[in-house]
């Protein structure tokens, strides 16, 4: 989905969100894209032992020559090992974190059973409200997913 407003979503939330709670039960962010820059995709993880100390660390990698994700099929992937989580496009690293990147003492949830969630949010704070611009309907094909063990 592309346009002002439109934010689709491939990430996962820690297994034991009814009892830690966000974002103590971490969050991996496989793929976001705000519609407003359809060429453009981040890979992010939150965390901290509550809102208030909520961390993240992201990064973005976007397309060349003023292409979108939204004209051909890209491969978004995630190597999650103990105590690693690798970002890529297309086969291309893009982004990587560790522990060593944890600030003011918060726990690295990431060594735990986390569930996948897609969606396609409309509005928010960060991709702004749509406006007359925006067409609707919209939709996020996937066309497959992998998990590997």
């Amino acid at each position: 989905p592309e346009g002002k407003g439109l934010w689709p979503a491939l990430w996962m939330l820690g297994s034991n969100f009814q009892q830690a709670g966000w974002p103590a039960c971490g969050e991996i962010d496989i793929m976001e894209l705000i519609g407003s820059q359809p060429g453009r995709v981040f890979g992010t993880v939150h965390y901290g032992d509550s809102p208030a100390q909520h961390q993240e660390k992201s990064a973005s990698r976007a397309l060349g020559g003023g292409a979108k994700f939204s004209e051909e099929f890209h491969v978004f992937s995630l190597e999650w090992e103990e105590n690693s989580i690798r970002w890529y496009l297309d086969d291309v690293l893009f982004h990587e974190v560790t522990p060593a990147i944890l600030v003011n003492g918060q726990p690295w949830p990431f060594n735990q059973p986390f569930f996948f969630i897609f969606n396609v949010s409309v509005g928010g704070n960060w991709p702004v409200i749509p406006d007359a611009s925006t067409r609707f309907p919209q939709r996020m094909i996937v066309d497959y997913v992998r998990v590997f063990e």
